[in-house]
């Protein structure tokens, strides 16, 4: 059951973030600028709530499942451990100081640089949305190989 419900959050985890990466970040290129920013600031403020709190639980079961589950699929669960190591350090040493400089963005005086910060931010992103889908699917796969070894 432990290892049901975290591959279950770190599908949750992935899923919003293949959302944010492509479907939210086109959407936000299509506007001007002064709904950019005023979009990407309201973003910020509630993923920072959202994120963290998919990204905790699902980075403490995915720690007790490794430490706890031997046997087949111990590969694959490494695997997806190092992958979301990967989103947690793109995401504290990447984004998240990025977020707490946007969260302050007024969108009628942007900074002069906030085009090239939103390229960074999009750059570090690809790394942060990608780990968490690849850590998603090596969960998913670890899970796949013990039923399968158990024959069921």
């Amino acid at each position: 059951m432990l290892q049901a419900t975290a591959l279950f959050l770190a599908g949750l985890l992935a899923g919003e973030e293949f959302i944010v990466r492509y479907g939210v970040q086109p959407a936000l290129r299509t506007l001007d600028d002064h709904a950019h920013i005023q979009a990407r600031v309201a973003l910020v403020k509630s993923l920072r709530i959202v994120v963290p709190a998919l990204m905790l639980p699902t980075v403490a079961l995915a720690v007790t499942v490794l430490v706890l589950t031997d046997g087949p699929g111990t590969g694959w669960r490494w695997a997806g451990a190092a992958a979301l190591a990967a989103f947690v350090l793109s995401s504290f040493l990447g984004t998240v100081p990025i977020n707490m400089k946007v969260v302050d963005w007024r969108p009628d005086a942007p900074p002069a640089d906030w085009r090239g910060t939103v390229i960074r931010w999009q750059r570090i992103d690809v790394l942060r949305s990608t780990a968490a889908i690849v850590a998603f699917a090596c969960f998913a796969a670890a899970l796949a190989v013990q039923v399968q070894q158990a024959g069921g």
